[in-house]
């Protein structure tokens, strides 16, 4: 039940020692009871279950944590400390900050009835302040499901424990936008990703939205996949002021009460797990006051889950666009939640596999309100229905963690238009050459990256191009022939498998381009940072591309030669072996330029401010975060010219 990401957070937060063996803990959750646990064994599994599920990694669902586990601690001791405070954040283990203000948990109600006596409970509090109840204006709100934090416009903290958080200020830095009117502190709210952009363009590389959003967070340099949704807006900051709302009195919540937990959540494009009520009354809101653990003025009303046991008839195979093989459970047709449901993602192939999911096998299948609908556990479990082979191409498929991947990027129709758009986004000095445009040529018969170089005008006008847009696409292709740019980028424009631009970097340190396909494994594996089985997908997806490499590389593409490790090595400069961050804007180049001889003189360039960051150089229009993180990790700062000068000197 757990998958390695899981067992890795619990074993690096909680020693097993001192709690539960992964093994109790998955026949816990499995067993959906904690009657028989005792109280030490029952708040450790609720910290367990919110520490994966604060990392994006959750393994129980909301209704189990709240109304099978976290009722059984307070039907026992309803002031345990565990249930009086906010539940923490413990994934992010980096220096805690005082917050602005306390952030606090929502209390929860799972009914109209838990509703009706907390509009009871703000009524009388009105008419003990000898204020008219029917006065009392409400305000009901989408609850997002993402990550909660606070923006006082300098600092953007997480949650925390409600009292203290962590500074994540470096989102803004890195293109994150604040949804609504775009203003800095605004106070409380979330960081969220659109749920229509999470299903076309990230469900492939993460298992939910919280995965995602953790992955924003982190203080690790961003993927492609978490930096192309900030660019696209797809994922932002949500300040709480700014959500669409629904305002009445509680006359109104009481008759039109379902059609505004319906409509509410169809407002944002974002995962919703409820709606928000809350009195606007400032009056009554400081004399309802707050526990340690939510605001007494304010609840959520979080819809019940149905489920249903259901029979697999079939496990089905998709590639994505990514390579990634994913499994699709086809049910008996269920009814859920007004729906017929007779689909259900399993994720991933090691789920698959360690569930025993395949014909025959009897689940619970859950769905609340909007929500996926999700096979929640395994009731009787048959042989896994795993495949050899891509279902689009045929290629033998290889495992990585939980995973399944066709490695055949360049010739598996289902991956072919990722390809395609993955290369110029990588090259990097080409325009036009977006999804649009691809999908179009693809929709041609243009299937390779040479096919796209040997087009000529009148081909791309009969494909419907506009005759000036064609030139412009030919001229842009002329363009990324002859400007230079690092082997390494054009290496790393392939896709090959396990191998981002670091890596492609690393490996032409020691081996020419033209070297890479008489490579084996063990040449791999005697390079720093390169695992068995890494080598091992390394050079079977060399194998794979080296038709369409040589035919490419054949056009003449202007590269830069990576320098060998062992010139490297004997550089003398100042910032030999030195790691250095570049942030603002620079007048002695661009900042990639800036980048670019950093590394021509030995040392190592990278985006963030790290414990391991020897020199931060700041050019002009600099954030303050970088520079508070350099100051606060004792980094050595410079600015442009005082760099300069240090290299030259």
């Amino acid at each position: 039940m757990l998958n390695k990401e899981q067992r890795d957070l619990i074993n690096q937060h909680y020693p097993l020692a001192e709690g539960l063996t992964l093994e109790q803990l998955e026949q816990i959750a499995e067993s959906r009871s904690a009657d028989s646990l005792s109280d030490e064994v029952l708040v450790h599994f609720l910290e367990t279950a919110n520490l994966l599920y604060r990392s994006g990694c959750p393994f129980i669902s909301d209704a189990d944590y709240d109304a099978v586990f976290l009722a059984e601690l307070a039907r026992r001791h309803p002031d345990h400390p565990y249930l009086l405070t906010v539940e923490p954040e413990p994934a992010f283990a980096e220096k805690t900050i005082d917050l602005p203000v306390r952030m606090l948990s929502t209390e929860k109600a799972y009914s109209q009835d838990a509703i009706e006596k907390w509009l009871l409970r703000i009524e009388k509090t009105a008419q003990e302040l000898d204020i008219d109840p029917e006065t009392l204006r409400f305000r009901a709100t989408p609850k997002l499901d993402g990550y909660a934090a606070y923006d006082d416009g300098q600092t953007l903290y997480t949650r925390g424990d409600g009292r203290k958080g962590t500074d994540i200020t470096r989102v803004f830095d890195r293109g994150l936008m604040v949804a609504g009117n775009g203003q800095r502190g605004q106070g409380a709210g979330e960081i969220v990703v659109s749920r229509l952009y999470f299903q076309n363009y990230l469900a492939e590389q993460f298992e939910n939205a919280r995965n995602f959003q953790a992955s924003i967070i982190k203080e690790k340099e961003l993927e492609l996949p978490a930096l192309e949704a900030i660019e696209r807006k797809a994922a932002m900051f949500f300040p709480f002021a700014q959500l669409p709302d629904w305002q009445g009195t509680a006359a109104e919540i009481r008759e039109h009460f379902t059609d505004i937990v319906r409509q509410m959540p169809e407002k944002v494009d974002f995962d919703v797990d409820g709606v928000v009520f809350e009195v606007t009354d400032e009056v009554v809101k400081q004399r309802m006051g707050s526990t340690r653990h939510h605001h007494r003025w304010q609840i959520a009303y979080k819809h019940n889950v149905e489920s249903a046991l259901v029979n697999v008839l079939s496990v089905t195979p998709q590639t994505s666009r990514s390579g990634r093989v994913n499994p699709v459970a086809e049910l008996e047709p269920t009814k859920l939640s007004g729906a017929v449901i007779s689909r259900a993602t399993a994720h991933h192939y090691g789920m698959v596999k360690s569930l025993g999911i395949g014909p025959g096998t009897l689940i619970e299948l859950t769905r609340s309100g909007l929500v996926i609908p999700k096979i929640e556990r395994v009731v009787t479990p048959k042989p896994p229905q795993i495949p050899d082979d891509c279902p689009s191409c045929g290629s033998h498929l290889v495992w990585d963690s939980d995973y399944l991947y066709c490695l055949n990027k360049t010739h598996c129709p289902a991956q072919i238009e990722n390809t395609l758009e993955h290369f110029f986004k990588t090259l990097g000095n080409i325009d036009g050459f977006g999804a649009k445009t691809i999908e179009k040529l693809h929709a041609h018969g243009v299937n390779s990256i040479y096919r796209i170089y040997q087009l000529a005008l009148n081909e791309l006008v009969d494909m419907g191009f506009g005759e000036k847009t064609s030139q412009n696409l030919l001229d842009q292709l002329q363009r990324s022939r002859l400007q230079s740019i690092e082997d390494w980028r054009f290496l790393g424009a392939f896709g090959i498998y396990r191998m981002g631009l670091g890596n492609c970097e690393r490996l032409l340190q020691h081996f020419p381009l033209n070297r890479l396909f008489e490579l084996s494994i063990e040449d791999i594996v005697a390079i720093e940072g390169f695992a068995e089985k890494t080598a091992e997908a390394v050079v079977e997806s060399l194998k794979l591309i080296k038709q369409d490499f040589e035919q490419i590389f054949g056009l003449g593409f202007n590269l830069i030669e990576t320098a060998a490790s062992q010139t490297l090595a004997q550089i003398e400069s100042p910032v030999s072996g030195k790691q250095i961050v570049f942030t603002g804007t620079m007048v002695h180049g661009t900042r990639e330029d800036m980048q670019k001889e950093a590394k021509r003189l030995g040392a190592k360039v990278a985006n963030t401010v790290t414990g391991k960051t020897d020199i931060l150089v700041a050019g002009e229009k600099v954030g303050a975060t970088k520079l508070n993180a350099a100051r606060e990790k004792g980094v050595q700062i410079l600015s442009e010219q005082e760099y300069l000068a240090f290299i030259n000197g």
